[in-house]
């Protein structure tokens, strides 16, 4: 991780602080340049075969705890985390990349104790003149997911204009 991607964590843990609260600490683990094989895609070349798929992630937890007892039990453990992926990747029935970028970022938050995410994908061979397209994402634990902000939008219509 660059200085700039460091700075910009710094302030987003900030955003959700309280006036003189300190703002969280958090400690990163990473994981880069994972490269799996999954059927995604909306063009119909991409519907049927396996292609690869680059990821990156970054998990920010608070002061991981293994950092003083030396147990893997106290952090995030990459080996589960990367066959939590290629399960996903097996399975998943989804089109875009925005789509599974969102699905792995909230299985981080919610398998893996993850207090922030930075998922970054990428299709590396879909254009013959082009090294990768992709998508990169953040998330926070706390923060309301995609599905659930559709929801809350729908079930809020009409509330209060029938009487109890």
């Amino acid at each position: 991780m660059d200085r700039i991607d460091t700075v910009r964590l710094a302030a987003f843990s900030n955003l959700g602080a309280d006036a003189g609260a300190p703002a969280e600490r958090l400690d990163l683990v990473f994981i880069e340049n994972f490269v799996g094989h999954t059927v995604i895609g909306i063009d119909s070349s991409e519907l049927h075969v396996p292609q690869p798929v680059r990821v990156n992630l970054t998990i920010g937890v608070p002061a991981i705890r293994a950092c003083t007892t030396d147990r893997i039990e106290d952090t995030v453990n990459y080996a589960a985390v990367r066959d939590a992926l290629l399960a996903l990747f097996e399975s998943h029935r989804l089109r875009l990349l925005e789509a599974l970028a969102e699905t792995i970022a909230q299985m981080l938050i919610a398998d893996f104790g993850a207090h922030w995410v930075r998922v970054s994908l990428a299709k590396p061979a879909k254009f013959d003149d082009v090294a990768a397209v992709g998508v990169q994402i953040e998330r926070r634990r706390g923060d309301a997911s995609v599905a659930q902000v559709g929801l809350a939008r729908y079930a809020s219509l009409g509330e209060g204009l029938v009487p109890d």
